[in-house]
């Protein structure tokens, strides 16, 4: 059993979400959680969901909108929109892209998102998240490895970046995990697309459009 949620229900959701304006962030608009904790403000801040310094930024970094998408690499949703969001947001030319490692899928995935972001300390986090979104097949570690290695990235160093970063790694991934938590977002992908809550996965059609609506609300804040 996967956490990954139905695609065409979501995407109904979130065009109701869309509809309803659903903004999130600025926690001013925000309601209140169910779980009804006090420390979610401090989790759901703006600077914690759209530039949290220890995570690499993909697409223009001074993009007008940022989408920040939470994944795994192991969700076959996540995998196959891999290629539809790098498109959307190279067609786009104004998109921050922010990638959250959200390993919710067991051990491997932890593993594959730990391997991902010790390859920052290369410079090449965004080389090491396409390699290993793009694999189709059963993630092991010596696949990862294989993946990461065909794709340009010192293996040996990202085991040793890995042990002299493991706290720094582990903690980007618990703040991303109290970020989806907190959001009530229940599988891969789920995304913020300026303000906006997706908790699913989207068109094109549908990015583009949620791209429109969050500049949008911007321009009318």
């Amino acid at each position: 059993m996967t956490k990954s949620m139905d695609p065409a229900r979501t995407r109904r959701e979130t065009l109701g979400l869309f509809g309803a304006g659903a903004l999130v962030l600025g926690m001013e608009a925000a309601p209140a959680t169910a779980r009804g904790q006090g420390d979610d403000d401090n989790v759901l801040t703006e600077a914690l969901v759209l530039r949290d310094p220890d995570i690499p930024v993909a697409g223009n970094a001074d993009g007008d909108i940022t989408i920040v998408e939470y994944f795994d690499y192991q969700c076959p949703y996540c995998r196959k929109m891999a290629p539809e969001l790098r498109q959307v947001v190279q067609g786009d030319g104004k998109v921050r892209l922010v990638l959250k490692d959200w390993p919710i899928l067991g051990p491997i995935s932890v593993v594959a998102s730990r391997m991902a972001l010790a390859s920052k300390y290369q410079d090449k986090y965004i080389q090491a998240h396409e390699a290993l979104i793009g694999l189709s097949s059963k993630l092991t570690e010596p696949r990862l490895r294989e993946a990461l290695a065909a794709a340009g990235i010192d293996v040996d160093r990202v085991t040793r970046d890995l042990a002299a970063n493991a706290k720094t790694i582990d903690a980007i991934l618990a703040r991303n995990n109290d970020q989806a938590t907190a959001f009530g977002f229940r599988g891969t992908p789920s995304f913020i697309v300026g303000k906006f809550r997706v908790p699913g996965a989207l068109t094109m059609a549908e990015f583009d459009q949620a791209i429109a609506d969050a500049r949008k609300a911007a321009a009318n804040k």
